[in-house]
């Protein structure tokens, strides 16, 4: 008779206790899930084409529809601040920005905070991460890096390792490399995954300055869109609130013409540069000038976002090569979303749909099933959650999000969130500070307008304004209904569940007499 081994190990794995038999099968051979989570810039759901809307029949999305395809689709994902630094690290710590300290662009992420990185190289992960970082401080709880200084550029980018670092708030440091950002990333992520340690279950961050302003492509997608005039948004040509009723100015198609008029008459005057300038508007009349500014914008945007979606394709062949796809977690997501010419904006941070939503893609040919779209409010803050749970580790400590792992698979737990909260930090006088709350139906948003002590941030204020939105009625929210009296009850009930939401993300302002100022005159 064998003799029964009662010798156990503690794990750390899901807080169970693991044979020690097991363990030692582990160590020889991880059979864990690789994990490849490519990120993106601004690449708003408008232009994937596996979300609709005019521009579907444009996009180039072949392997962005492939892993549709054999994945799962998020309908209702969103970001809780929409701009890129501070969703950066939401991702990432699994926290909203006011437990992370990330709160806006200026902002940098506390290297010594917990992470779903580190995480997972604590529980035997091998981590890598390459691309944009923006988060200006040493990446941590990777092995191997190669960031980006700051925004990075298209061509010929500086790569940042951890030889020599030093912080993009402290000056400039890295290796400029020859060619395309989107390809170079791709070129290194392929490279570490090759060369990795076989044994052992990989996180691999694969991160794309694309599609973020300046919208710049390789020259083998120079002619993709010629002599293409591209259908306008219905609301393009809205010029002012008028007829909207919204409480704030927005970011105009027309603040772009200005952009690329002062880099066509100087390029090294701008922060970055635009492809086929120059650019000019002149001698054109208003709603003829908008016109001209959204093809060019579009059409640099989806050249740039092709060579995205051509690059997923080199990965996701890789991984067939390789013998990887079965085992290995497929995520493909932008940090949040854009407005392309919708309302007459460009640009993102408001709570509207077209910023906050977030695309996002996932196959796990194990697990989840093929060809599924999930519509369950899914947030940020709880991507960490989600990814540790694949790989049976615990989130990060700060982690405010919640695995939905399940919810991938067609099983959304009863007590699944109905709503969620989301707060813009910075102030300025075109788009105020603000939170609010969204529903799978209403969308209630306060735009209290103060800088607080916001980074970034204008010091004049704004008169305190409310906007609210029916989005089954009103899906492309033409209409602020916030004083429709036949909305008034629904108006009552989210101001005291985005009261309630705000509690219970610990985001009560207690210690901003401003605010709460603001508050006893403006909320009730």
């Amino acid at each position: 008779m064998n003799t029964i081994k009662y010798c156990f190990l503690f794990a750390g794995i899901n807080g169970l206790l693991m044979p020690l038999e097991a363990q030692e099968e582990r160590t020889q051979q991880d059979e864990r899930p690789n994990i490849l989570f490519i990120l993106s810039d601004d690449h708003t759901s408008q232009a994937w084409g596996i979300y609709g809307g005019i521009l579907s029949q444009y996009v180039q999305n072949e392997n962005i529809r492939r892993l549709a395809d054999e994945g799962c689709v998020l309908e209702n994902c969103f970001c809780t601040n929409s701009i890129s630094v501070p969703s950066r690290a939401a991702i990432l710590t699994g926290a909203y920005s006011h437990h992370n300290g990330v709160y806006t662009l200026e902002d940098a992420l506390n290297p010594a905070l917990d992470n779903v990185a580190k995480q997972m190289q604590a529980g035997g992960y091998q981590t890598a991460l390459f691309g944009k970082w923006h988060l200006k401080t040493k990446p941590a709880g990777f092995d191997t890096f190669a960031v980006f200084h700051d925004q990075g550029e298209y061509w010929d980018p500086l790569f940042k390792t951890a030889e020599g670092w030093v912080d993009d708030t402290e000056g400039t440091s890295g290796k400029r490399e020859k060619g395309f950002s989107t390809d170079l990333v791709t070129d290194k992520t392929i490279e570490w995954i090759r060369s990795r340690d076989k044994k052992k279950p990989f996180l691999m961050c694969c991160h794309f300055k694309a599609t973020h302003e300046p919208w710049d492509f390789p020259e083998r997608l120079k002619h993709l869109y010629d002599d293409v005039t591209f259908p306008e948004p219905a609301n393009m040509l809205e010029f002012g609130p008028e007829t909207s009723g919204r409480a704030f100015p927005g970011q105009p198609l027309e603040d772009m013409a200005r952009r690329w008029g002062i880099a066509s008459k100087d390029p090294d005057s701008w922060w970055c540069r635009y492809p086929e300038l120059p650019f000019s508007v002149e001698g054109l009349d208003k709603v003829e000038a908008r016109r001209k500014i959204y093809q060019k914008l579009v059409r640099d945007y989806l050249r740039c976002g092709a060579a995205i979606d051509e690059n997923i394709g080199r990965l996701l062949r890789f991984l067939d090569e390789e013998g990887l796809t079965e085992n290995t977690i497929v995520v493909y997501v932008s940090d949040q979303g854009y407005f392309l010419g919708e309302h007459g904006f460009f640009d993102k941070r408001m709570m509207y749909e077209e910023p906050l939503r977030m695309p996002f893609v996932i196959r796990y040919p194990k697990e989840i099933p093929a060809g599924t779209r999930n519509h369950d409010i899914i947030l940020n803050i709880d991507f960490a959650a989600m990814l540790a749970d694949y790989a049976g580790v615990q989130p990060p400590a700060l982690s405010d999000g919640r695995s939905f792992r399940s919810n991938l698979r067609g099983e959304t737990p009863r007590d699944w969130r109905q709503s969620m909260y989301y707060r813009y930090w910075t102030h300025h006088a075109i788009r105020p500070a603000h939170f609010g709350i969204r529903t799978h139906r209403y969308k209630l948003m306060f735009l209290y307008g103060d800088p607080l002590n916001a980074t970034g941030s204008a010091k004049k204020p704004t008169t305190p304004a409310w906007e609210f939105h029916d989005l089954m009625v009103d899906p492309q929210e033409n209409h602020n209904f916030y004083d429709s009296p036949a909305y008034a009850d629904e108006i009552e009930q989210l101001k005291r569940e985005l009261w309630q939401l705000r509690r219970e993300a610990g985001d009560t302002d207690a210690e901003s007499p401003r605010m709460q100022e603001i508050l006893r005159q403006y909320y009730w």
